[in-house]
């Protein structure tokens, strides 16, 4: 009974006529966000954090959220389309979408792709109606040493999936590490790493930072790769024709890629740093190696869009688990919706569901009511989406610096943060340049501040013995599952170098 009066609640709080006009915005800009190739999730989120300052927390979490799983509907349009993926996440659709695409079936493409993703999000959806609660009881009895190491746990997982090079990630990390401690140490009341300007001594905000890593990083990076010239002659033009429809045999050719790139996606993204690409590339292995015809795949098979999109836009839904029961994102989307949870004045964690029902269940409900305006928005709104693709660069990045600029300036009015979402922008053009990673980095700025309480407090429980990790059952199970994911992270690795 407390699981549908909870997702009444959420009902209650995500059919309010201002939270619906949020989400249906958050939907329609997630959807151009997925389109923009070079532009993700991560980037938009971090741009549109500052004007939802003014706004309810719960809209506003509704807004971003819708952003964020919108996107992974819409990056597959260029996939298919242009043979580019809007997203990461979307470069398995690559694969058979534009071979589809080529055969004249980018109408049955692209409604297979929406029907693929509103089933694996909604599916993503009811499995985490079913386990939050359970997952928030679990997470009841933490402490400061479960806290702790729940972060490590977030990092070093991410640390090992993402990027090519784990000592990168590590890197990576460890420069948000650094730039978490700077400002006033709360224990002892002294500035460390100012430099002087007063500016810093509330620290480092997460926002400029965020802007420059995602929003110029990969703006600069486009450039450097001339994505902003390359032209667009490869798009297949919708005819309005029957043809447009999948034919009955692709319902039922694909009808159990659905069902295994759903579960899979899920239990994927629940998983802190695998996300959504691993999930979709995963899931494009997996129907490659039980189909009767696997040298279809790569040359137009359905299968093989039809299991990625559902398991992309179900390891979306799974990212919000491990956000919403335990305070860890599970990717870098998450992480900044994790930040506009701490900025809110929201505890993220086990408590959130326990003090703030009504926000975390209207969030959820929310999804529920966005994967089906997703689902409208993508078979009958495609060709005025494809329109963004024409788009040229040259219009779109003076939009995007300024768009940058002025986010960042409006959140305290500092000179001094604008400059920095500036450096930041050139240091995340580095970082992907060279294999490391911008998502560890925010992850570790977001998540270190809170790591750093939680280890004080817990040295200050144990009279400083790490002993007390080893003490606690629960601190115990956590430090355990933390080694067997990083030990087959690098088994996963060490098995693709020999492949």
């Amino acid at each position: 009974m407390d699981l549908f009066a909870n997702l009444l609640l959420g009902f209650s709080v995500a059919v309010s006529p201002l939270n619906l006009v949020y989400l249906f915005l958050g939907v329609m800009i997630g959807m151009v966000v997925g389109i923009i190739p070079g532009f993700g999730p991560a980037a938009a989120l971090a741009v549109l954090l500052p004007i939802t300052f003014g706004m309810d927390p719960a809209g506003a979490v509704i807004m971003l959220a819708a952003i964020y799983y919108g996107a992974q509907y819409g990056g597959t349009i260029t996939s298919i389309l242009l043979n580019t993926p809007g997203e990461s996440s979307s470069v398995a659709s690559t694969f058979d979408g534009y071979p589809l695409a080529q055969q004249g079936r980018a109408g049955p493409a692209l409604v297979m792709q929406a029907v693929a993703s509103f089933v694996g999000g909604t599916l993503g959806v009811v499995l985490i109606t079913l386990l939050a609660p359970p997952f928030t009881q679990l997470a009841r009895g933490f402490g400061p040493p479960e806290f702790f190491l729940l972060v490590v746990m977030g990092l070093s997982t991410l640390i090992v999936m993402i990027g090519g090079s784990w000592r990168l990630g590590l890197i990576s990390a460890l420069a948000g590490f650094a730039l978490g401690t700077v400002g006033v140490d709360l224990e002892t009341g002294n500035s460390r790493f100012t430099f002087g300007s007063a500016e810093l001594i509330g620290g480092i905000d997460f926002i400029p930072v965020a802007i420059g890593l995602f929003g110029l990083g990969e703006l600069y990076y486009a450039f450097y790769t001339g994505l902003h010239v390359s032209g667009t002659g490869g798009i297949v033009q919708l005819k309005k024709e029957r043809s447009f429809w999948p034919e009955m045999r692709d319902y039922v050719e694909t009808k159990w890629a659905l069902a295994r790139g759903s579960l899979l996606g899920f239990v994927v993204g629940v998983l802190p740093g695998a996300g959504a690409t691993v999930a979709s590339l995963m899931s494009y292995s997996l129907e490659k190696s039980v189909s009767r015809t696997p040298q279809k795949f790569g040359k137009g098979a359905m299968a093989g869009l039809v299991g990625p999109e559902a398991a992309n836009n179900a390891a979306s839904s799974g990212a919000m688990v491990p956000l919403l029961t335990l305070g860890i994102p599970g990717s870098a989307a998450t992480a900044v919706l994790l930040a506009a949870f701490v900025l809110w004045g929201l505890t993220p964690g086990p408590l959130l569901m326990v003090q703030k029902p009504e926000f975390a269940w209207g969030l959820i409900a929310s999804m529920y009511l966005g994967n089906m305006a997703l689902l409208a928005l993508n078979i009958f709104a495609i060709p005025l989406f494809v329109q963004m693709i024409k788009l040229p660069y040259r219009i779109l990045a003076p939009a995007v610096i300024l768009i940058c600029t002025i986010g960042t300036y409006s959140v305290n009015g500092s000179i001094i943060e604008t400059w920095l979402m500036f450096g930041a922008g050139l240091v995340g053009f580095f970082m992907k340049l060279h294999g490391y990673s911008p998502a560890a980095l925010v992850l570790a700025l977001v998540l270190g501040p809170l790591a750093e309480q939680s280890l004080r407090q817990t040295m200050t429980i144990s009279d400083g013995s790490f002993g007390i990790f080893l003490d606690r059952p629960m601190s115990l199970a956590i430090l355990g599952i933390t080694i067997a994911m990083l030990v087959a992270g690098i088994l996963m690795r060490r098995g693709r170098r020999l492949d």
